[in-house]
């Protein structure tokens, strides 16, 4: 056996493997062709800091395959994290420990890139798209970690600390979704607090950094900075990483706000949806002065109606597992379709091989 770095005569090796396991039912990901692997692994967020490692036999033939983002990859990058985007192995190789090999080369490398963290993260800028199980195909754009319902779980528990989990949430939905009466009568007390709900386009200009400030998000910031910053020019957001399936949207996108005391005290989205159909937003927000008032209730039920007005035929969205939240998800008809874990290594040490 031999670990090494992937050249481009490997992509079509690399590909084949992939899609073997996805058609094996051992991972949720897409079908891959060239298109996406050049747009994941070659032009994508994150691809010039990316990392392939393969194995192979004295024949030249593909065991297995990993990938990984190098640390410091992009502005804003945690400190001294590097990311694990997948590892496959081929099914007549399995139990020979080329698994181990490669994640061990896998950590050598970003060890010598300087990281001291080694993750399965949705922080990791190559977002791999996956399918929903028991659907007609409807999708999410990343994973927020591990997969507990892949087929190498167990494998990647025996080298990576748990440090926290997530559940995906799903609904389908259709151009009648209506907001219901419980939540316009709680819109309509709102407003008799001074709290407005509805869409906003970035005109007038309400001030939103005391929110982000409360949040603690410079993530936020951003969000809503260059959602603003479209409405204002007439061009779409200038950022690709806020772009659903990696294409620009077609001009300034709107969002759902709550305001109060003449600045913007909650929001979600922007409104979009993906090529599959799905309604596509960052996350929903709230100050933390202004939470308890049910103004997320209000917003995320208008934000599916808005969706299906969009012609959005599905909903999804990662929270955490004991996140109050979910109970808004839950009453605007979502429901926890995988589980996932965010995990981390520690590479002061190197793996045992």
């Amino acid at each position: 056996m031999v670990i090494r770095e992937a050249g481009q005569a490997d992509r079509a090796g690399i590909m084949r493997l992939w899609n073997r396991c996805v058609s094996a039912g051992e991972v949720l990901y897409f079908q891959m062709d060239d298109e996406y692997f050049v747009r994941k692994f070659r032009t994508g967020p994150g691809a010039d800091a990316g990392v392939f490692i393969v194995a192979e036999d004295d024949k030249g033939q593909l065991q297995g395959a990993v990938h990984g983002v190098q640390p410091y990859a992009y502005p804003g990058a945690k400190p001294g994290w590097s990311y694990l985007t997948f590892e496959l192995v081929a099914p007549e190789f399995r139990g020979s420990g080329i698994g181990m090999q490669l994640l061990a080369a896998l950590a050598d490398r970003m060890r010598t890139a300087g990281a001291s963290t080694l993750a399965i993260s949705s922080l990791n800028p190559v977002n791999i798209d996956w399918h929903i199980p028991g659907t007609p195909g409807h999708d999410h754009n990343n994973m927020p970690g591990l997969d507990e319902g892949c087929a190498g779980a167990a494998f990647f528990h025996r080298f990576f600390e748990s440090a926290h989990r997530e559940v995906a949430m799903y609904r389908s939905l259709d151009h009648t979704i209506r907001v219901p009466a419980e939540i316009v009568a709680l819109r309509l007390k709102l407003q008799q607090e001074g709290i407005e709900t509805g869409l906003y386009c970035g005109t007038p200009l309400y001030e939103f950094e005391t929110l982000c400030r409360n949040v603690g998000s410079a993530y936020w910031q951003h969000v809503l900075t260059t959602e603003i910053q479209a409405h204002l020019t007439g061009q779409p957001n200038e950022d690709p990483a806020l772009w659903p399936d990696g294409r620009c949207p077609d001009g300034p996108r709107p969002l759902l706000a709550a305001i109060a005391d003449g600045r913007l005290v909650a929001f979600t989205g922007p409104i979009d949806r993906q090529v599959s159909g799905r309604g596509w937003f960052t996350g929903i927000c709230t100050d933390p002065s202004y939470e308890h008032r049910g103004i997320a209730t209000v917003l995320f039920s208008m934000l599916m109606e808005e969706f299906g007005k969009r012609g959005a035929t599905f909903s999804t969205l990662f929270t955490g597992e004991d996140n109050r939240a979910q109970r808004i998800y839950t009453r605007a008809g979502m429901q926890i379709v995988r589980h996932f874990t965010l995990m981390k290594m520690d590479l002061s040490q190197p793996l045992s091989r």
